[in-house]
């Protein structure tokens, strides 16, 4: 059982950047593959970035490439977020998530445990 608590998210101006982070329970942390999804208002949550158990293979999704970098510190059981050159259309409520999956995956029935979220507000 992994119990998952996202924090950081607040109201930020387009261009500015925030650092999400996750804080997990659990001695086997380090064992799972993490991933951050993402929901709108209105819209389906979508699949932001995920990172293998030792930080070695990550995976993003187009929108946020260049802009995010998800990384993660077993030694304190957190994985984070790292946003920059943040958008309006960043704006959501972003939740992390695990999976005993090795490979990279986007797909969200693939993760099994999930946090509660954090909003992320880009104002104009």
């Amino acid at each position: 059982q992994v119990q998952l608590v996202e924090s950081g998210g607040r109201l930020v101006q387009a261009g500015g950047s925030l650092r999400l982070s996750c804080a997990a329970s659990g001695r086997t942390f380090s064992s799972y593959r993490m991933g951050w999804f993402r929901q709108a208002p209105g819209k389906e949550r979508e699949f932001v970035a995920t990172i293998s158990w030792n930080g070695g293979s990550t995976d993003y999704v187009d929108s946020v490439k260049g802009r995010f970098t998800i990384s993660r510190d077993n030694t304190k059981n957190t994985i984070y977020l790292q946003m920059n050159s943040l958008k309006p259309e960043d704006t959501a409520v972003y939740y992390c998530a695990a999976t005993i999956t090795l490979f990279p995956t986007r797909t969200e029935n693939d993760y099994i445990y999930w946090g509660q979220g954090t909003q992320v507000t880009v104002s104009a």
